[in-house]
Formats: structure tokens, C-alpha cells, sequence
């Protein structure tokens, strides 16, 4: 693991902004995943030693811990808060907290996003979107309605809001912006339509709500 992290992050030194350097590592009840082998294996300090081996790597790199399912507050994010500021009392070299932000539509809008945002922005943490988009179930025919178009541009705006809410949310990335290519039809079958753009590149309602957003923003 450490060579793999001199090798890549050591490839791009002084080219990337930030690494997701521990990505999903909490199940939903906030503890460490036993699936993941490095944790298994060598136990939860391999986090800090991840860090600090990409820190040596690259030390003008922002480096991130990264998961989906920290939208709104619970188990998983009272996990990260945790081990985030036992890794900052530990001298860590942790700089963000992201959440990839994959939505689905059978379930409410993340109107508390921002919250569990300023909970790390309150740590001295960066914060970002990492992986947005939003899926929903689709009518016979496979097209969406209108509403649900309307519905699927204000989770988008949603969480563009949140982050642009929080003092050092400084990077927003949607997660493909084209159907054509979204992994959600081979994860999630019966859903679709997640991304910005329909597969003939045709904006959806939900690039406009992200386009105005950000133009009313600069105006602030």
C-alpha cells in the first residue's frame, strides 16, 4: 500500500489538487468496514499511515476522507467527525471531508447537507462534492416527467446550495454529466436519468439550476 501511494500520488506530485486518500471506509452504523483488506488486515491505523504516506508524496496536496450516504447527519457521519479530529489531534496531515453525493430520488431532498458540512468546516477541514448525481425511477417508456425533472434540478440546486453555504467548500464535481455514459443503469437498473445531460448531450432542467445558481452566486 505505501509503494502504491508513492507510485501514484508521487506520479502527479504538484498536478492534483486532491486525493481521496481513504474513501468509504464506514459501513452505515459508523464502523470500520471489514470488507475493506487494509483495514482487516493491518487495522484502523493504516488510515493515518495512508495520509502520511501521501503527504510525503505530495505535500502540497489536499487530502480528502470520502464517502456516500453523509448527506444528512447520522451514524456514519458522527464516524467521521470522530475519527477526523482524533487524526488532526494526532498531527495527521488530513485537509477535507467530502461527500460524493449520489441521490436518489425515493428519498428526500439533502436539506441538511450543509449542517454536516460545517461540522468539519467548524474542524479547520476543507469540504467538497465529490461524485453528484441524482437517479430516479423511471415511467414506462424509460422518459421522466416534467415534475420529476423539476424534482431532480432542486436536489442538484440543493446541494450546490449546501456548499456554497460553507465557508471552505472549495470543489463541486457532478459525477458524468451525460445519461449516455452514468453508471447507474448497470448499479441501478429500475432507475436512471441521474446525470445533467440526456445521452444526445441536450441539457436537463438540472444543468440550468446548477448554471443559475452559480451565476447568482458571483453576484453575491
Amino acid at each position: 500500500l505505501k509503494r502504491h501511494i508513492f507510485t501514484v500520488v508521487g506520479r502527479y506530485r504538484g498536478q492534483i489538487q486532491q486525493w481521496d486518500v481513504a474513501n468509504e471506509i464506514f459501513n452505515e452504523n459508523g464502523e470500520y468496514r471489514q470488507e475493506n483488506i487494509f483495514i482487516r488486515e493491518l487495522g484502523a491505523g493504516i488510515v493515518a499511515d495512508a495520509f502520511r504516506w501521501a503527504h510525503q508524496a505530495d505535500p502540497r496536496a489536499q487530502l480528502f476522507l470520502n464517502d456516500y450516504g453523509v448527506d444528512w447527519p447520522g451514524a456514519k457521519v458522527d464516524a467521521y467527525e470522530t475519527l477526523a479530529t482524533q487524526l488532526l489531534a494526532d498531527r495527521v496531515p488530513l485537509h477535507g471531508f467530502a461527500s460524493q453525493a449520489h441521490l436518489s430520488m425515493r428519498y428526500g431532498a439533502p436539506d441538511q447537507l450543509a449542517g454536516v458540512l460545517q461540522r468539519f468546516d467548524d474542524l479547520g477541514l476543507y469540504t467538497a462534492i465529490t461524485e453528484l448525481d441524482v437517479r430516479m425511477d423511471l415511467p414506462a417508456g424509460g422518459v421522466p416527467t416534467a415534475e420529476q425533472l423539476a424534482t431532480q434540478a432542486s436536489y442538484y440546486k440543493t446541494v450546490l446550495d449546501a456548499c456554497l453555504a460553507v465557508d471552505d467548500c472549495n470543489s463541486f464535481t457532478i459525477w458524468g454529466f451525460t445519461d449516455k455514459y452514468s453508471w447507474v443503469r448497470v448499479f441501478f437498473p429500475a432507475e436512471g436519468a441521474a446525470t445533467v445531460m440526456w445521452e444526445d448531450f441536450t441539457p436537463k432542467p438540472a444543468y440550468f439550476a446548477l448554471r443559475d445558481t452559480l451565476k447568482a452566486a458571483r453576484k453575491r
